[in-house]
């Protein structure tokens, strides 16, 4: 039964990104909404990873993850590798909760 709807959801999930492509040319968008989308489609992505940095089972995550990810940011933002970033993100969380914070 799980195969059955880990198929199905992958079939959907492939029937909706392959219809984008096929009716790109088909479907022609106002200017308008063509130079919004870009920016709603960051807002988005960032809405998404806010959520998840700062909250757990539907109440705030406390500061060891906040902190983490805040970390996690200053190192891409300073260009880092990303191994190191996720790794000094994961260890600085990691420290944080070990030290007793939330």
């Amino acid at each position: 039964m799980l195969i059955a709807v880990i198929a199905a959801l992958a079939v959907g999930t492939y029937a909706f990104r392959v219809t984008g492509v096929l009716l790109q040319d088909r479907l022609q968008l106002p200017p308008r909404i063509r130079h919004v989308l870009p920016p709603a489609a960051a807002a988005l992505l960032g809405a998404l990873a806010a959520t998840a940095a700062l909250t757990e089972n539907g109440a705030l995550a406390g500061v060891a993850r906040p902190a983490g990810v805040l970390v996690g940011v200053l190192l891409a933002w300073r260009k880092a590798p990303f191994t190191a970033v996720v790794v000094t993100a994961a260890a600085t969380t990691a420290l944080l909760r070990f030290l007793g914070l939330p």
